[in-house]
C-alpha cells in the first residue's frame, strides 16, 4: 500500500511539473529533466513517509502483550 500511494503522488507531480514548465515556456529537455528530478525526490520522500505510516498501523493493530500478574500486596492494619 505505501509503494503504490508513493507512486502515485510521484506521478502526480511528475504531471504538474510538466504542465508548469511548458505553461513558462521552457524548454521540453528542461522541463522533464526537472519533472523527472520532482518526481524522483517525491517518490522517496512517499516510501519513507508511507513505510512509517505502515509501521505505526501494524502496531496500533498489534495486540497489546499481556502484564504479568503481580502479587497482591499484604496491607496489615495493626499499627494504627
Amino acid at each position: 500500500m505505501p509503494r503504490r500511494m508513493a507512486v502515485a503522488l510521484a506521478m502526480v507531480v511528475f504531471a504538474v511539473c510538466l504542465i508548469a514548465g511548458l505553461e513558462a515556456d521552457n524548454t521540453f529537455a528542461f522541463t522533464v529533466r526537472r519533472a523527472l528530478i520532482a518526481m524522483f525526490v517525491t517518490l522517496v520522500i512517499g516510501l519513507v513517509v508511507g513505510s512509517m505510516g505502515q509501521k505505526m498501523l501494524e502496531e496500533s493493530v498489534k495486540q497489546p502483550p499481556e502484564k504479568p500478574q503481580l502479587p497482591e500486596a499484604k496491607t496489615e492494619t495493626k499499627d494504627r
